[in-house]
Formats: C-alpha cells, sequence, structure tokens
C-alpha cells in the first residue's frame, strides 16, 4: 500500500509538472497583484483550507497574500456536536454566506484570488469566485478536475467552480480523490488532492518570489533561526508581519458604508 501511494503521488507531480505554463500565468497574476500593494485573496472551505494556510503564514512563505479561512465551514476537530462536521458540511451550501464573507473586504480590480475546492461543486466557494469576478477580480480555480468533471453542482443553476475562474488548475487526483484500492475493502482510501494542491501552491508561491525580486521588491520571508540566524528570523517575522497588517488595512479603510472615519483617511 505504501508503494503504491507513493506512486500515485509520482503521477500526481507529471500532472503539475504539465500545468507549468499555467502555474506560471497564476504567478504573474498574483505578482502584479501584490507590486500593486494590494492582496491576493486565498478561500478554501472544508479541507481546502489546508492549501490556504499552505500559502500563508508559514516558514517559506510572504506577506501579499489573505487567507479567508471561515471557522464555521473548516473547523472540523470536533467531528460531531457542537462545531461539528455536518454543520460545517451544511453551510457550505447555504446560498449568499460568500456574499456575508466578502462584505467585510473593499475589493479592487488590482487584486487577484486562488479558491480550492476539489470538486468544484460546493454552493460558498463557486460564489466567492462569482462574486470576485463581479469587483474584477482574477480568480484563479484549484480543482480536482477529473472530479470536477464528474460531480453534480449544489448550486440551482448547476455552474459550478471552473464557470467563473479565469484560470483553472488540476491538483490531478482521482474521481473521488481517495488513490488506493485495499483488497477486500470495498471503499477506496488515502486521498490525494491535498498533495497535489500543496504543490501547486508552492509552485506559485515559489515562482512569484522570483517574480517580486525580479522587480525589486524581494518578499519577507518567513525563515527559520536555524537558517538566517536568530536575530534575523525574529527581524523578518516582524516585518513580513506588519507588511501583512498594512495590505489588510486599505481592504477594511474604505469598506461598506462610508464614515468620518474613512472619508478623513480619503
Amino acid at each position: 500500500m505504501i508503494s503504491q501511494y507513493i506512486q500515485k503521488c509520482r503521477q500526481i507531480l507529471d500532472t503539475v509538472d504539465a500545468q507549468k505554463t499555467q502555474i506560471e500565468e497564476a504567478a504573474r497574476w498574483f505578482a502584479d497583484t501584490i507590486l500593486a500593494g494590494r492582496m491576493v485573496h486565498v478561500f478554501g472551505s472544508g479541507h481546502s483550507r489546508i492549501m490556504v494556510e499552505e500559502m500563508w503564514p508559514r516558514y517559506g512563505s510572504f506577506p501579499g497574500f489573505n487567507p479567508i479561512v471561515e471557522l464555521s465551514l473548516t473547523f472540523h476537530n470536533l467531528v460531531v456536536g457542537a462545531n461539528g462536521q455536518r454543520q460545517a458540511m451544511f453551510l457550505e451550501n447555504v446560498p449568499g454566506f460568500a456574499d456575508r464573507i466578502l462584505r467585510n473586504y473593499d475589493l479592487s480590480n488590482q487584486d487577484a484570488a486562488l479558491v480550492i475546492s476539489s470538486s468544484g461543486c460546493n454552493v460558498v466557494p463557486i460564489e466567492m469566485a462569482e462574486l470576485f469576478q463581479r469587483r474584477g477580480v482574477k480568480v484563479v480555480a484549484l480543482i480536482t478536475k477529473d472530479h470536477a468533471e464528474q460531480s453534480t453542482s449544489k448550486r440551482s443553476d448547476g455552474k459550478k467552480l471552473s464557470d467563473f475562474a479565469d484560470l483553472i488548475l488540476d491538483t490531478g487526483a482521482p474521481v473521488g480523490d481517495a488513490m488506493l484500492t485495499v483488497p477486500n475493502l470495498d471503499t477506496p482510501v488515502a486521498p490525494g488532492s491535498t498533495v497535489g494542491g500543496a504543490v501547486i501552491v508552492n509552485c506559485i508561491k515559489a515562482e512569484v518570489a522570483r517574480l517580486l525580486t525580479e522587480a525589486g521588491h524581494p518578499p519577507k520571508v518567513l525563515s527559520a533561526g536555524v537558517v538566517v540566524g536568530a536575530e534575523r528570523a525574529v527581524d523578518l517575522f516582524e516585518a513580513a508581519y506588519d507588511e501583512h497588517a498594512h495590505r489588510l488595512a486599505k481592504l477594511y479603510a474604505n469598506v461598506g458604508i462610508p464614515s468620518y472615519v474613512s472619508q478623513t483617511n480619503r
């Protein structure tokens, strides 16, 4: 089983490798957004949250990304009872929830977005992408192509995440996500979308870092003290989080209904 899973992951890597052109395009869009002083919005419900947190913040990552993690859609640790999985799966198919989330941000057509959903068929991520596009935000969708194509949308009009994407990336996982068949077990095990998704996210991250550096604005990368020294690690940590705050402030300064505070800021 172990060898089989590793082999399946190698096939996923081949699928990612075949998407170099698309990954480079996504990275260019994201770099343009970051260089403009804006943010790349990263959203995923359910286990797609893993890819959001893989992008930022963690070692080897840098500011410029706005991780939108709605706990009611992603907090699965209790499994059952209050804040359990059933409620989260219900909520990710409630129309209008995405609009309530994005109501918190003053979006710009200089922004970009990465919306992650393996099936591409749940309502909230689909509506997120739709709302981003309405505001002129370029949308990159990270889906599992084979699974999404064979799945049925939960939206009443049948539209999927791919219908509201300017660019589509594929995790390379199979239909149903689980990749292995165990003898005498009638259900497959060991999913692969997280593997492909994490590889794609980090490919984008690395390419964005190259583009920012070549543009004369090298990113402030969160780095371990054992690599860069304790003092520089602290400096990078503080500078990166301060930059994140400065970028995020732009998303809040003039959001929604004007106040004397926002009018003064103008």
